[in-house]
């Protein structure tokens, strides 16, 4: 019985080894990088605007040991209120934790002013310093980064930017 077992657990250990042989030296091993999702033409696509955002932040996440994204319903879409006040909450409870070092806290959405609005309420009153180590990613328009930026520097975390265009 011994000896089965042994002789399992061999082929097990030496089956990567194996495939490992029987690559094609000719097979590119570079990853080919996928199209970048465009921005969406309509401010109602719900869906597109999903899928923005989601490839955005994938495209940024480099590095993070985890990820939280902060998102909004299209302008205008029922229960647009309760949905930001929801994530308004929920961002400035994950702040008042303080930050955990490689943390990406992903803010973006169709109306880039709410957005940053989100983004004010969640880091408003947080104290000095304590989100070091924490990259906040604000998808959303130029005319709104600089008072995004502000909201987050005293937190100590890294601001980064990405116009929605």
């Amino acid at each position: 019985m011994k000896t089965t077992t042994r002789l399992m657990l061999l082929a097990v250990l030496a089956l990567p080894v194996l495939a490992a042989c029987n690559k094609d030296d000719a097979t590119p091993t570079a990853k080919v990088e996928k199209a970048a999702v465009p921005k969406p033409a309509n401010q109602t696509d719900e869906d597109a605007w999903n899928a923005y955002i989601q490839d955005q932040v994938v495209r940024n996440a480099q590095g993070a040991s985890s990820t939280f994204a902060y998102t909004l319903p299209v302008p205008g879409a029922e229960g647009f209120d309760e949905s930001f006040q929801r994530q308004a909450e929920k961002a400035k409870e994950d702040v008042s934790r303080g930050g955990v070092e490689g943390t990406l806290m992903a803010f973006g959405s169709a109306d880039s002013a709410k957005t940053a609005d989100l983004i004010a309420s969640a880091f408003q009153g947080v104290g000095v310093d304590t989100m070091k180590g924490v990259r906040v990613l604000f998808i959303g328009d130029a005319a709104d980064r600089d008072r995004a930026e502000a909201a987050v520097k005293p937190s100590g975390a890294k601001f980064e930017f990405i116009e929605a265009k």
